[in-house]
């Protein structure tokens, strides 16, 4: 039975997913949700009773949380693998996917809403820029001139959580010029298939504005 994957366009977390199933040349049915009240209807809330996305189903079983449902296609799909097996390079690829999570969605959420004109105190925004240039700095740190993913040649889950979030730094109008390291990482994840065929465009991106505006306000 084919996977069902219930996804967003700008959703980041969704993103992920999307582009692990792709680099696994994994068949799966691709479900858009709207965002714009779907995520609270009964059928959807069946499957995930957090109203979030992504979602995915395969068969009888369905998960959510976008970590959860990497692992399980690793497990489930091993090949091509995007987890080392070597206990250091795990705990770096484990490091830089909750940095990626813990960290950068609350300031970025700060940062949208100001984009967008719901009202934020000066003291967060100034907060979630200092947040954001921390994270950064760090994966420039872990980030090595003379290879092209976080782990050598190896394309990991480090890269595909990382750099699906960091894509879309730029829109919150943070400049990624002072991290040469992170910008040569970005462009090379940008040639990749799976990143062309999953980045929303500007069209895209402007039609949502209305959505991610009334869902930032209840926040």
């Amino acid at each position: 039975m084919m996977l069902k994957f219930y996804y967003s366009q700008l959703s980041i977390n969704a993103r992920r997913v999307w582009v692990t199933l792709l680099e696994k040349n994994l068949e799966f049915e691709p479900i858009l949700m709207k965002l714009n009240g779907d995520q609270f209807q009964p059928n959807f809330l069946e499957l995930n009773p957090f109203h979030h996305i992504p979602v995915l189903i395969d068969g009888d079983f369905n998960l959510f949380e976008s970590l959860a449902i990497l692992d399980y296609l690793e497990a489930k799909y091993p090949e091509p693998s995007f987890m080392p097996q070597e206990a250091k390079q795990i705990a770096q690829v484990r490091t830089i996917e909750l940095v990626t999570i813990n960290e950068l969605p609350p300031a970025s959420i700060i940062l949208m809403k100001d984009m967008l004109e719901v009202e934020v105190p000066d003291k967060q925004i100034e907060k979630a820029k200092g947040t954001m240039a921390t994270v950064l700095q760090y994966f420039e740190a872990n980030l090595d001139g003379n290879s092209s993913y976080f782990i050598g040649e190896q394309l990991t889950y480090a890269d595909i959580v990382a750099g699906t979030a960091v894509d879309a730094i730029p829109l919150l109008g943070i400049s990624l010029e002072p991290y040469p390291q992170v910008t040569a990482w970005l462009d090379n994840l940008r040639q990749r298939s799976s990143w062309q065929q999953t980045r929303p465009t500007q069209e895209q991106i402007e039609a949502s504005r209305a959505v991610m505006k009334a869902i930032l306000q209840k926040r």
